[in-house]
């Protein structure tokens, strides 16, 4: 098995060059659309990453007190509902005893989120617009022959990277590997 390696930062001229490389997606065939994802995802990995934390850090920038807030509440949100799942009892218990005083708990706490479920907003702005933009690269940008023979190395597994770790845990991996495969065996009857 080969060692993790992380893939170099690509050059902007090779990163966003003109309007000549990149195109618009056959929606038609979605396993070439898919291709070119995994792909382009595989060889801009290091610059997908920067550019999702320069976006990430500008969302902050503009907004850094809803961007602190919205992570608050979300690991708020998280760290309860762990504790609540744990103690149950605890829960049902309080219920039983006190329906009126949980009943005003529970409407103060919801009243609490939702007044800052803005700042929520800001944090899913902070995290799903760099993952719009890295799918919008990765499905416009063009493969050229470079991002061809990298993947394929990534595929037959003379590479590994983080990316392709990620992909093949999501099962995006397999269909490569198995179009090498059947194209090594195709050469070795010939």
């Amino acid at each position: 098995m080969a060692k993790v390696e992380i893939a170099p930062l690509r050059s902007w001229d090779d990163f966003y060059p003109g309007s000549e490389r990149f195109a618009k997606p056959d929606t038609r065939d979605l396993a070439k659309w898919n291709n070119r994802v995994v792909s382009n995802l595989l060889y801009y990995q290091t610059n997908y990453l920067v550019l999702a934390i320069i976006v990430f850090l500008i969302v902050g920038f503009l907004n850094p007190v809803s961007m602190f807030t919205g992570a608050a509440v979300v690991a708020s949100v998280f760290i309860g509902s762990v504790w609540a799942g744990e103690n149950k009892a605890i829960i049902k218990t309080f219920k039983e005893e006190n329906p009126t005083l949980f009943v005003f708990l529970v409407m103060v706490v919801s009243y609490f989120l939702v007044s800052l479920f803005g700042g929520v907003l800001v944090l899913l702005l902070g995290i799903k617009l760099p993952l719009l933009l890295i799918f919008a690269h990765a499905s416009l940008r063009l493969r050229n022959m470079k991002n061809k023979l990298e993947n394929k190395m990534e595929s037959a597994g003379l590479k590994k990277s983080p990316m392709g770790i990620i992909l093949e845990a999501l099962g995006q991996q397999e269909e490569n590997l198995n179009k090498i495969q059947d194209f090594l065996e195709s050469k070795l009857k010939e």
